[in-house]
């Protein structure tokens, strides 16, 4: 049996449970960058399955602003009400 992918390893955490970027890097034992360089293609493997990519919204801890119309897969640098940059990084699923 082949060992699994990187990427496959990335679809088998994120179907068991919601997960953040850090969160991944630390089960997989790789920077946090690069969990997020393959989560597009994640996504789009998870589409192609049948399944569901679900990307829950950061949100910034110190004036509760839901970042719920950004698409990108990366945490916000500040929020855009006040300015701050105490943001809830984004987390991922795949249903």
């Amino acid at each position: 049996m082949e060992p699994m992918t990187l990427r496959r390893r990335i679809l088998e955490l994120l179907r068991g449970q919601e997960m953040g970027a850090r969160e991944l890097s630390r089960a997989l034992g790789i920077r946090e960058a690069e969990v997020l360089a393959h989560l597009e293609h994640v996504a789009r493997t998870a589409a192609g399955a049948g399944e569901r990519f679900t990307l829950i919204p950061s949100q910034c801890l110190l004036c509760g602003f839901v970042f719920e119309e950004r698409r990108r897969l990366t945490r916000p640098g500040r929020c855009p009400r006040c300015r701050r940059s105490r943001i809830e990084p984004p987390r991922y699923r795949i249903r």
